[in-house]
């Protein structure tokens, strides 16, 4: 049988080799900037079951901080040596630390994400948007970025007097090379690399899984959120930067097509296209799939279950390709279906 999500193996199986704790901080060294590529050169090699800790940066330049109010000797170090140095960029924007290399893993496997802690690196966050980006540029035609002080005690984000947003970190991307016949691809757009989904569930406590594509997957994190809205619709969240605690575990006993996620409450399903409708229709799709084969359903007491019992949503509009995603709560299965 398929084993898929609500199924987990010990995280770590009796071995003789105790697991290893990894710590990868970005620096120029140990970043990919703005792609996700079958070729990037691992800077870190793991085994299934290890435990990794990555710091990620903000995705901005240490100007746009500066002159957006960022005092200079609170813009990160490792910032200015990435902006300084760094010259192999693009497609896309976002600083990504990694490639790891996950040992055993390989095309068609599973690599289960872990996220056990998600902790603020720094104390503020900023939003922008531009004259060409968000999802109403045609109503924004000028730019602008607004600094937001995190109380990391309180965890809010003071976004203005008498304005609190309680805040739930998370990274807006994590992913794994595409395959070889993609090329080198932007890391705005998610799909079946996951990448950056911008999906504000993925907090601590969050399970994700990626579909393997090439020999050890080579994962990259980046893109921290301090938190976020569904839809993230003027193109940011509250950008910022993050320091997250993972387990990650090659998983040959499950089969994916599209990044799939568990929390302590839903298991969910997404979709990602250009057209809302099709990445809605797919997020659908993957969620009757996995009712029929995880809960034993048929496709159409599925079907039915999707409209009754799930939440459709829209997880951001502005990344190229836009997201869905179905959030399938855990509590409505009594023990009636098989777990």
């Amino acid at each position: 049988m398929v084993v898929l999500l609500g199924a987990h193996p010990p995280a770590r199986r009796a071995t003789a080799r105790k697991p290893a704790k990894h710590r990868l901080m970005p620096s120029p060294s140990t970043v990919v900037v703005g792609h996700y590529w079958s070729v990037s050169k691992p800077v870190l090699h793991i085994a299934s079951g290890d435990e990794l800790t990555i710091g990620t940066l903000i995705t901005s330049t240490p100007a746009r901080l500066e002159g957006a109010g960022v005092k200079p000797a609170d813009v990160e170090p490792a910032l200015r040596a990435i902006i300084d140095s760094v010259t192999d960029r693009g497609p896309g924007g976002h600083i990504l630390t990694g490639p790891v290399y996950v040992d055993g893993a390989e095309p068609g496997d599973v690599l289960e994400v872990r996220i056990r802690k998600v902790a603020l690196a720094i104390p503020y966050a900023y939003n922008a948007f531009g004259r060409t980006s968000g999802f109403i540029p045609e109503d924004f035609p000028t730019s602008k970025m607004r600094i937001i002080p995190l109380d990391r005690r309180a965890m809010m984000g003071r976004f203005a007097p008498g304005i609190d947003i309680p805040l739930h970190p998370f990274f807006g991307s994590i992913g794994v090379a595409p395959p070889a016949s993609m090329g080198r691809i932007s890391s705005a757009p998610p799909d079946l690399h996951a990448g950056n989904l911008d999906n504000k569930e993925l907090v601590a406590g969050t399970t994700l899984f990626i579909p393997v594509h090439v020999p050890g997957a080579l994962l990259q994190v980046g893109d921290g959120h301090a938190g976020q809205g569904d839809g993230e619709v003027d193109i940011t969240g509250l950008e910022t930067s993050l320091v997250g605690t993972f387990d990650i575990i090659v998983r040959k006993d499950m089969k994916l097509t599209l990044p799939r996620a568990e929390t302590p409450t839903h298991f969910i399903t997404m979709g990602m296209n250009k057209d809302l409708v099709i990445a809605s229709k797919t997020a659908l799709r993957q969620a009757i799939e996995f009712l029929v084969q995880e809960k034993g359903m048929t496709r159409d007491d599925a079907y039915m279950l999707t409209s009754v019992a799930c939440d459709m949503r829209i997880t951001q509009l502005v990344d190229g390709n836009v997201g869905a995603h179905v959030m399938i709560p855990k509590a409505i299965f009594t023990g009636s279906a098989r777990h």
